[in-house]
């Protein structure tokens, strides 16, 4: 499957977001910046009715990737305006996450038939394909696996620079270069085709080692994948959705949205995803998957859901979160301390 991949559309993208990868150049951590190879999948969604189609299946407003109608001019300046990437989760009728996903849009005006890539785990490919395909019926839609194509997190160390003249020149290199929809703290999502050369794509940057990115997730409390979003068990709101920018409150139905919108109207979330520190490294063992966390007097506090070394992400209640814990692995007690993350909103529950 051959994606087309315009110059002008990708220096479009760089040049527009550009103050903001100025900005996140001189963000945390050391050094250039380090590019990890994601080991997640990505699917080609194209068709008349592909926006229309993904609404109806997702969180969130799938419109804002897709122009609207009306004059040319109008239409123009709206396509200027709209995003390059969505998060946003698929959730069953019961309204509990079936999979995370990022919506990346390759179309440039509203003339164009809608074209996006879908970012998802690897490990649920199939599935993911067999969950649009029931939902298809008659759409003018189509849907196929990119064999051709790789998926970088970028994520930018201190030292700053303008790099919007080589991203320019590479810009048939680079699909999609766009700030990670979830939160600033995780730079940016690149998208490539096989055997680019990622040093003039980004300049300075070097490969990092995905350990090191799944740490920088874990510190900043942010989930990816079916480890930390188990299918069917994990519910949207507890994993931090709505501060994740994946979901809309005012779009129209969806499947799973009564659950989810009951529970956003009420406005109360007891238990929620939280990065977690341990006092030890784990072990190198897999820990048993919804391990308890136990509070000193042995009151559960919540689960662990997944981390390596000395940090993790767990679901915990939020009234439990500054006493001290321990995670329950085999009658042995792991003591753990867990923290709200910077970049949560500063209305978010303490």
């Amino acid at each position: 499957m051959l994606v087309r991949a315009g110059a002008t559309a990708a220096a479009t993208a760089t040049t527009t977001a550009l103050p903001g990868l100025r900005r996140l150049w001189r963000g945390g951590g050391s050094g250039a910046a380090a590019c990890f190879p994601l080991g997640r999948a990505l699917l080609d969604v194209r068709g008349a009715d592909a926006g229309l189609f993904l609404q109806g299946l997702l969180t969130n407003d799938v419109t804002r990737l897709v122009a609207g109608d009306g004059p040319p001019a109008a239409a123009a300046t709206t396509a200027a305006a709209l995003p390059r990437a969505l998060y946003a989760h698929a959730l069953n009728v019961q309204g509990r996450c079936l999979y995370d996903i990022i919506l990346y849009r390759l179309h440039e005006s509203p003339e164009e038939e809608p074209h996006i890539l879908l970012e998802c785990d690897s490990g649920v490919l199939d599935a993911i394909q067999k969950h649009l395909k029931l939902y298809k019926i008659r759409r003018k839609v189509n849907i196929a696996p990119c064999l051709d194509l790789s998926l970088w997190a970028v994520v930018p160390g201190e030292r700053a620079g303008d790099i919007a003249s080589s991203l320019a020149k590479c810009a048939d290199q680079a699909l999609v270069l766009t700030p990670d929809p979830r939160t600033e703290v995780m730079g940016w999502r690149l998208i490539t085709k096989k055997g680019a050369n990622l040093s003039e794509i980004i300049p300075g940057g070097h490969i990092g080692n995905i350990q090191d990115y799944h740490r920088h997730r874990y510190k900043q409390g942010i989930p990816e994948g079916v480890k930390d979003l188990p299918p069917g068990v994990a519910l949207p709101l507890e994993s931090n959705l709505a501060y994740m920018n994946g979901i809309s409150f005012t779009k129209g139905c969806y499947i799973g949205q009564e659950l989810t919108a009951r529970t956003h109207h009420m406005g109360v979330i007891r238990k929620r995803l939280l990065p977690v520190r341990f006092s030890a490294p784990l072990p190198k063992d897999d820990i048993p998957e919804g391990a308890e966390i136990l509070t000193e007097s042995g009151k559960s506090a919540g689960k662990f859901r997944a981390g390596g070394d000395e940090l993790g992400i767990a679901l915990l209640r939020l009234a439990n979160i500054n006493e001290p814990l321990c995670l329950n692995i085999a009658g042995d007690k792991v003591k753990l301390t867990a923290s709200i993350p910077e970049w949560w909103p500063k209305t978010a529950s303490k």
